[in-house]
């Protein structure tokens, strides 16, 4: 009882009251609504069985599978298999937990399981107790189709986006940071794993951190990032990186790099010293598609956050723009926006396509205001709830289009074809250019 009066007491502290202000869009029929309620997911299993379960790819045909259980002496094992309810497979993996101020997290599950078959459904339980899952791994090959949303969340528009997300199957979810908003209130790590278990236990979901993860404090956590760091692993020691905040991975001829903006990013740090590396193993004739996620956006016109990501753009750009990747997304403005081909803050038909989704649902509401006039380089901006989907249909064009929230259903905005860098003469040929002339230099 007392467990259930303090959720309903936290949930009316948390709700965001908003004047019922609604402005108007482009179009002539919609209005943007405020922020939603914020919605919290009470835990109603047993505390042996599992709880807030979600995927994520972990390496060449593996997947990790993680979870949460308040008791303290469940085991981390997954079984799995092809068929509903016969498991041929079993893993092991390993557990953690954390306290934060008075709280503390129940016993976070991380287990790895394969090799697996791409594009097959598997059946799988957790700790040997509880309901069974089941997921689809992705496709060896082209094509293949991404989810992007940003700046999540848990309120009625996150519930919004995630069943129009639903509605039509994709094969992975990329999260360019600000998952839950716990914002230091570690119960909303766990109501935000229960939100998400529906979707993220069924398609790995890759996410890197936002500001909203940092969480640090000089007693707790010196150095932030408890909660996301314990309950959201990602592949990042498969990818050769040495922290949880930026890792890469590649899937059917796309190479993915989740940068950390809240990691250090100078010319002289960690993170940068991975990113070259990285790039430079990145065959384009097996991996045609290069594609970056971070948080705060290096190209906004939105009066919100303006500024925020051009030191990390000063210090990286450079090493994007000669590895020719094709997309950047980044969330953290709470509003959508594409822009042109660019580089270096000019129009250059060799850089990649920058596109800001910090749209998910967020209890913050929507960043209304952007600059006029617009930037030449902004194509397309509109301050309103939804997500995106990238399908990389073969190795020289993929189809971008970003899907608005509206009421029921959701309505495809603003769509464009992409063709590939490494499909173009015209930038092929200027890096080839730029290789020669520096192998000269060194001469």
């Amino acid at each position: 009882m007392m467990k259930k009066f303090s959720l309903h007491l936290f949930s009316l502290l948390l709700t965001i009251s908003l004047v019922s202000q609604l402005l108007k869009s482009q179009d002539d029929d919609f209005f943007r609504p405020p922020a939603g309620r914020v919605i919290l997911a009470p835990h109603d299993r047993s505390d042996s069985d599992p709880q807030q379960v979600h995927i994520s790819l972990a390496g060449k045909d593996h997947m990790r599978v993680s979870w949460v259980t308040d008791n303290s002496h469940t085991k981390s094992i997954v079984e799995y298999g092809e068929q509903s309810g016969k498991y041929n497979g079993k893993a092991t993996g390993e557990h953690t937990r954390y306290d934060y101020f008075s709280y503390s997290s129940g016993r976070i599950h991380h287990v790895t399981i394969g090799p697996l078959e791409p594009s097959t459904t598997y059946f799988y339980i957790c700790g040997g107790s509880g309901p069974e899952f089941s997921f689809k791994t992705t496709p060896q090959t082209l094509p293949i189709e991404f989810v992007v949303v940003g700046d999540l969340g848990q309120t009625d528009w996150t519930n919004s986006t995630l069943a129009h997300i639903k509605s039509i199957d994709y094969d992975v979810l990329l999260l360019p940071g600000d998952l839950s908003y716990a914002n230091g209130h570690q119960p909303l790590w766990d109501s935000f794993g229960r939100i998400v278990e529906p979707l993220a236990s069924r398609r790995p979901w890759m996410v890197t951190e936002g500001n909203h993860e940092v969480e640090s404090s000089p007693v707790v956590s010196p150095t932030g990032f408890k909660a996301f760091n314990a309950r959201w692993k990602m592949p990042y020691k498969e990818s050769g990186s040495t922290s949880n905040l930026y890792y890469s991975f590649e899937v059917a001829g796309t190479h993915i790099i989740m940068l950390g903006s809240y990691a250090e990013f100078d010319t002289e740090s960690a993170q940068y010293a991975w990113l070259v590396s990285d790039l430079g193993k990145i065959d384009r004739k097996k991996t045609p598609w290069v594609v970056v996620v971070l948080h705060a956006p290096w190209y906004n016109t939105n009066t919100a956050h303006q500024g925020e990501g051009e030191s990390m753009r000063m210090a990286m750009e450079e090493l994007l723009y000669k590895a020719r990747v094709d997309l950047v997304f980044s969330g953290h403005v709470h509003a959508y926006e594409r822009f042109t081909r660019v580089y270096n803050k000019e129009a250059d038909p060799c850089g990649p396509v920058h596109v800001t989704i910090g749209d998910g649902g967020n209890l913050e509401g929507l960043a209304l205001m952007f600059e006029e006039p617009a930037s030449p380089l902004s194509l397309y901006r509109e301050p309103s709830f939804g997500h995106g989907r990238l399908k990389i249909v073969n190795e020289t064009h993929a189809i971008w289009g970003w899907h608005r929230n509206h009421d029921s259903n959701f309505v495809v905005k603003d769509q464009v074809w992409i063709q590939s860098l490494s499909s173009s003469k015209r930038c092929s040929q200027s890096v080839d250019q730029e290789v020669l002339l520096s192998s000269k230099d060194e001469l």
